[in-house]
């Protein structure tokens, strides 16, 4: 895909942070962006207002990606609204919340994220693309330990990836690509926060090892370029501060 303009993306988990800046980035290039949100209406029609006032095209649809009928609605609002979907960012994740249950954050980063990319299968054409937003804390969990607060978190989004990494041959057949892209924390997100909080320094032991994180914008440009990004199906972007993960993990 050498260019978004006039295709259609699907941002979850987009109202706010690197979602929301993803989807205004790629819609100052063009594209139609369905702007997803669970609860926090008046946020993402925030950026729904940016976006339409700066010449771009979006809509926000409110849908909680772990229960089908909420997101099938999502899916039928990038075809009501703009005709089909080209593009799937699947960036919504969680699973630090104390008031979902135990298992919420396999729910939600591992069994949403598949139910997603099979209803987005319905729709995405040849040529389609899906990209996962992942953490190198997640990604290197097999081999590198973390934060015990993140830990159950970690493993979810790991598994969330390996069950759509799984399913490459079966995307290859339908002519659709899947790009995972993973970054080291992110300064000013609400993981970064919530972790600093249960582990005060956390981030700035980060940012010693890594040498500098990214900020919200910055991980949001590197997102988008993955989007149109010439790269094999199943590719893995490492954006910045992978160097000792990698170190740690032996490769």
């Amino acid at each position: 895909m050498s260019s978004v303009a006039g295709k259609t993306v699907i941002i979850t988990g987009s109202s706010r942070g690197v979602g929301a800046d993803t989807a205004k980035i790629l819609a100052g290039e063009g594209a139609n962006v369905v702007i997803n949100f669970r609860q926090k209406a008046p946020r993402a029609n925030k950026v729904v207002k940016e976006i339409t006032e700066a010449g771009g095209r979006a809509v926000a649809v409110q849908a909680d990606i772990t229960d089908p009928e909420s997101r099938a609605n999502l899916f039928q609002a990038a075809t009501d609204e703009f005709g089909g979907l080209d593009v799937l960012v699947l960036n919504a994740s969680g699973g630090m919340e104390t008031d979902l249950g135990e298992d919420y954050a396999l729910k939600l980063n591992r069994d949403a994220q598949n139910d997603a990319l099979t209803d987005a299968l319905e729709l995405l054409p040849r040529g389609g693309r899906v990209v996962f937003v992942t953490s190198h804390q997640a990604h290197f969990i097999n081999q590198v330990e973390t934060m015990p607060e993140y830990d159950a978190v970690a493993r979810s989004k790991r598994a969330g990836e390996d069950t759509l990494t799984a399913r490459v041959p079966e995307l290859a057949e339908k002519g659709v690509d899947l790009v995972v892209v993973s970054a080291d924390m992110i300064e000013g997100t609400v993981t970064a926060t919530l972790l600093n909080r249960a582990r005060p320094g956390a981030l700035d032991e980060r940012r010693e090892a890594a040498g500098k994180l990214y900020t919200v914008n910055e991980f949001a440009q590197e997102i988008a370029k993955m989007v149109t990004a010439d790269v094999e199906n199943g590719h893995v972007e490492l954006v910045g501060g992978a160097e000792d993960f990698l170190a740690k993990a032996g490769k």
